[in-house]
This record gives C-alpha cells, sequence and structure tokens, in this order.
C-alpha cells in the first residue's frame, strides 16, 4: 500500500488512530500550521473541510478530533457486524476446520423440547451422515414423532448407522421405529450396552447427553459440540461399538417368552440337561426338542455358541 494513501471515509481503525494521535500532538489551536503533518492526515483534514482553502491551517482541531474518533466508532460498528455475519456463516460450514488451537463452541440444553427444536435443524442441515448410539429410548409416542424426520433424511440419501443397547431395543414402541428405519435403508446393530447416548452429524458436530457432573445431584444435560476433531473421536468410539454390534433380527428380545429367556439362562449358566427339564417340569426329551429350536433360532453351531449370542442379544437380562 502507498505510504502516501489519501484517508477516506472508509479508513481503518489503525489509520484513524495514527491521525487522532497526530492531530492530538501537533494541533494545537486554532488556525495550528500543518506543518509536520503527513500528507495522509493533511488529505483526512481536506476532505473534511477542516482547513483553510491553501491547506496551510486546521480550522478547529477540537472539530478535527471529534471527526476521527466518530469515525472510529463507525468502524469498529462495521468491524463487529461484519464478524458476527461470518461467524453465523461458518456454523453453516461444518468443513471449515481452523488451524492451530481451536475454540469449541458448545450449546447447554436442561429442556429436552429446547433441544428437539435445536435437532431438527440439524437434521435439516445434515448431508451424508448421522452416526448414532442410544442407551435407551424416549416413549412410544415421541419415538413415532421422530420417525417422519429420520426417514425424510434416509430417503434425501443420509446414511443412518444406529448402536443400539438390548435394553433400549426391548422398549415399548422400539420395535416398530426399528423395523420402519430398517426398512428404508438405515443400519442397525445390536450390543449389550452402549457408553453413550450422542449423535454425531456429518464428522463435525456431536450430541451428547451428559449426566451430573462429579456425582452432584443438578439434573442431566444435553450438549451440542460444534467442532469436527471432537467429533471425529466420538465417531472413532462409535466405530469401535459397532463392530462388535450384532444385526438388528426381526426376531427382537421381545419376541422371547420367558420360559424360553429362562431355559438360556440356564443353558448359559451351565445346568445340565436334567436339572433344566427338573427346573421345567418336563421331561429331557421335551427339554432337547426345546433346545434344539432355541439353537437353531439364534443361528448358533452349538449350545455354546447359541448361549453366547443370546447374552449378547441381551435375552439373560432381566425384562
Amino acid at each position: 500500500m502507498p505510504a502516501e494513501e489519501p484517508y477516506g471515509d472508509d479508513a481503518g481503525p489503525g489509520r484513524v488512530e495514527a491521525a487522532a494521535g497526530a492531530a492530538y500532538r501537533r494541533l494545537g489551536g486554532v488556525g495550528e500550521a500543518l506543518d509536520g503533518l503527513s500528507g495522509e492526515v493533511r488529505e483526512w483534514l481536506g476532505a473534511r473541510r477542516l482547513v483553510d482553502g491553501e491547506r496551510r491551517h486546521v480550522n478547529s482541531p477540537e472539530r478535527a478530533l471529534h471527526e476521527l474518533v466518530a469515525d472510529q466508532r463507525r468502524g469498529l460498528g462495521e468491524l463487529s457486524r461484519g464478524l458476527a455475519a461470518l461467524h453465523d456463516v461458518l456454523r453453516l460450514m461444518p468443513g471449515l476446520v481452523p488451524t492451530g488451537r481451536e475454540v469449541v463452541e458448545a450449546e447447554f440444553f436442561a429442556e429436552r423440547a429446547r433441544l428437539e427444536e435445536r435437532m431438527d435443524d440439524l437434521d435439516t442441515l445434515c448431508r451424508a451422515e448421522i452416526l448414532g448410539m442410544r442407551g435407551s429410548f424416549p416413549d412410544a409416542g415421541a419415538l413415532e414423532r421422530s420417525l417422519g424426520e429420520d426417514l425424510a433424511m434416509l430417503a434425501r440419501g443420509v446414511e443412518i448407522r444406529l448402536l443400539v443397547s438390548t435394553r433400549a431395543a426391548r422398549l415399548p414402541g422400539a420395535g416398530r421405529y426399528l423395523s420402519r428405519m430398517r426398512e428404508r435403508g438405515a443400519r442397525i446393530r445390536l450390543a449389550p450396552a452402549v457408553p453413550l447416548h450422542l449423535n454425531v452429524v456429518d464428522r463435525a458436530v456431536t450430541v451428547l447427553a451428559l449426566g451430573p457432573a462429579g456425582g452432584r445431584v443438578e439434573p442431566a444435560e444435553d450438549v451440542v459440540l460444534h467442532s469436527p476433531r471432537l467429533a471425529l473421536c466420538f465417531a472413532l468410539v462409535f466405530e469401535h461399538h459397532w463392530g462388535t454390534g450384532l444385526y438388528w433380527e426381526a426376531d427382537r428380545a421381545e419376541e422371547w417368552t420367558p420360559r424360553e429367556r429362562e431355559v438360556l439362562a440356564l443353558l448359559a449358566a451351565g445346568a445340565k440337561d436334567e436339572a433344566i427339564a427338573r427346573r421345567l417340569g418336563c421331561s429331557e426329551r421335551t427339554l432337547r426338542r426345546l433346545l434344539s429350536g432355541l439353537v437353531g433360532r439364534l443361528g448358533g453351531g452349538s449350545r455354546f455358541a447359541a448361549g453366547v449370542r443370546a447374552a449378547r442379544l441381551g435375552l439373560l437380562d432381566g425384562p
């Protein structure tokens, strides 16, 4: 930039401060000579008619200082509005990751209704993928209401993978929800337990359910973290547990009778056929026929394999 570039109405704050300092030091009174002032300051004073016709003397140093302060205020206001607009745009572009130290934006929600509104925004902005862990589900009515939005995301090409705990899969309404999601292309797996309740959106934003901190009694909160780096970490946790999960199947845990689950629990505990038959009050022949059906249904090649699969499906847990 040329050293003698004239000042204009869009002069930056740094230039304005320099001019203000120069004017403060140099302009001591009415009719003060302009000798010693830079060309930039002279141009700035001339543009505002603060000097005589020959541009040799300043008419009013006090007015000059007021003009400088007003310019600075206008410049700072425009800068603040520009930065706010830039921040809003960047929030809609999760692929832009600043270099160096990252400041993570976190939104906390103590009210589930406000979180649901925010989740609607994130679902609309989602472009490619959602990774979800579910240790529980809301009531059947809320689950049914969310189904429409989730199916709409699948319809527009968003990949959805859900890792669901076996207990959550047995909650009222969960079976219908998971069935509809899988029919439309969602990939679903079961695990005996999941470590977190979360959504990772486009590996850029993480929605996480938080429990009380440090064992204190304050209510749990939900948090939305805007950080691709943190989202990548949570995605790695998801992928690790996803790799150990079982495919969710139509023969869900709630469809097994209490008697069948009791047999599976005794089988997994290592009980012999005679003891199991006595417990059930049936003959060993009847028991063997029942066990054969259970092993086939679980897809295990042996009684031991069937017991392992039953445990991973949560069939050995309490109701």
